[in-house]
């Protein structure tokens, strides 16, 4: 990964109000650190956006994007994801990782076969997940990310060792 491969922080879920304000879940471990971040930028970077908290709602934020003005314009962003460049983010510990830098990367268990590539990283509330296209085969596999089940992630050879709880590879 390159310091300038945005990573995504957050989505808006829908408008709030009638000015163009926006409800916005932050994907950010400081959930309104978001706000410094910007400008924000669509998945493509062709749009950019100054971000302004206006105040909290359920399961995010209602914010204020530059340039949207209307319920309507805020309507039509609904879904949009929001990305900041790598470089404004905060430096991780070693054994955190941003998920971007995590899809892609080709996973083995710990006697070197390959199981798949880590398509992405899901978290339904009690810890991340990595679904994994698996090798040779057409399905996905769920593998718990935690250090038992994951003991190596390699970023600069490109690949994870895992270890999965027996069975789950049947």
């Amino acid at each position: 990964m390159t310091t300038s491969e945005p990573v995504c922080v957050g989505a808006i879920t829908g408008s709030f109000g009638v000015r163009g304000d926006v409800r916005l879940k932050s994907f950010c471990a400081d959930p309104e650190a978001i706000a410094s971040y910007g400008p924000l930028t669509t998945e493509d970077g062709k749009t950019s956006f100054t971000l302004t908290l206006q105040g909290q709602t359920k399961g995010g934020f209602t914010a204020r994007l530059s340039g949207v003005t209307s319920k309507e314009q805020a309507d039509a962003l609904r879904g949009t994801r929001l990305y900041a460049p790598r470089d404004r983010l905060p430096a991780l510990p070693d054994d955190e990782f941003y998920h971007a830098d995590l899809i892609g990367l080709s996973v083995f268990d710990t006697g070197g076969v390959l199981i798949g590539k880590v398509k992405s990283v899901l978290n339904h509330g009690a810890a991340d997940l990595l679904e994994l296209h698996r090798a040779g085969r057409s399905d996905t596999l769920l593998l718990p990310f935690t250090l038992e089940t994951v003991p190596t992630v390699d970023l600069a050879s490109g690949r994870i060792v895992a270890d999965p709880p027996d069975g789950l590879l049947d």
